[in-house]
């Protein structure tokens, strides 16, 4: 049995009756004048349903309505460790690669998008999943722009550079370091020539997207005396754009700016 409405009106009155027979059988009588639509049960709970929405939008984000502006530049935010094989603990904030992988695919597909935004701000994680969300963003044809805010350490060094252009907030800091192995480790040469590879993998990948060279980016990952207790450079904002590993800093707007202009030129750098 299908929901339908029964119409009736009495003479010489200006309102309609309308009987509302759902699939439950539930009769609902609503009274509406000449002209007016006479709304269902469902539509009459539509002002409950969207105090409900405000509530939970008060909850989740701190704000009553998300802005409806829709654009044609899709943001990508890379932010917490870089999640690869292993799961982390829940406490642990994580971008999963298994998640941004296919919207960079959609963002490919999609003709409705002219250029994506990446905003880093994370510790690295997983060396080899960082490694292919870098590789995908390289090879899009839509142009991109990435911006480092707060960080962009360790393996998201390779991610900021990936990007067509890249930005660095002025206060914002990148660590460069050799590839570090945690746990068990059995075989110690096997391990060693494994993780040397690896690291020759993540050198020539930032190498080939930035204007370091080869040599001043090995001097910064294995310096001593720039970390407590460990090895590697700490690179802040204008000292990124001084070794050629980003090209500008800058903000949002700025990232925002450089993304128009990359969508006018075809993606093509001047």
């Amino acid at each position: 049995m299908e929901d339908r409405l029964v119409f009736w009106q009495k003479e010489d009155q200006p309102f309609i009756f309308v009987l509302f027979i759902n699939t439950a059988d539930n009769l609902i009588l609503i009274m509406k004048r000449k002209g007016e639509v006479a709304l269902t049960s469902d539509q009459q709970q539509q002002p409950e349903a969207n105090q409900e929405q405000k509530l939970d939008n008060i909850k989740e984000l701190g704000q009553l309505e998300i802005p409806s502006y829709k654009s044609d530049i899709h943001c990508l935010t890379i932010t917490g460790q870089v999640e690869g094989h292993m799961v982390l603990p829940p406490q642990n904030k994580t971008t999963k690669y298994e998640h941004v992988i296919p919207q960079l695919i959609a963002v490919e597909e999609n003709p409705n998008i002219k250029g994506l935004l990446i905003l880093l701000n994370t510790v690295g994680g997983d060396v080899e999943a960082g490694l292919a969300i870098a590789e995908a963003i390289a090879s899009m044809t839509k142009p991109t722009v990435s911006i480092v805010l707060g960080g962009g350490h360790s393996i998201g060094v390779s991610i900021a550079v990936a990007a067509d252009y890249s930005l660095i907030a002025p206060s914002a800091t990148m660590t460069i370091h050799p590839i570090r192995l945690t746990g068990l480790v059995i075989g110690v040469p096997q391990t060693y020539e494994y993780l040397d590879k690896m690291q020759d993998r993540v050198v020539q990948f930032v190498v080939e997207h930035s204007r370091i060279s080869e040599g001043q980016f090995r001097d910064l990952m294995f310096r001593t005396g720039e970390l407590a207790r460990d090895i590697g450079t700490v690179v802040v904002g204008n000292d990124a754009v001084d070794y050629g590993l980003i090209d500008q800093v800058g903000g949002i707007n700025e990232a925002l700016s450089k993304l128009e202009e990359l969508k006018m030129a075809g993606g093509v750098l001047q």
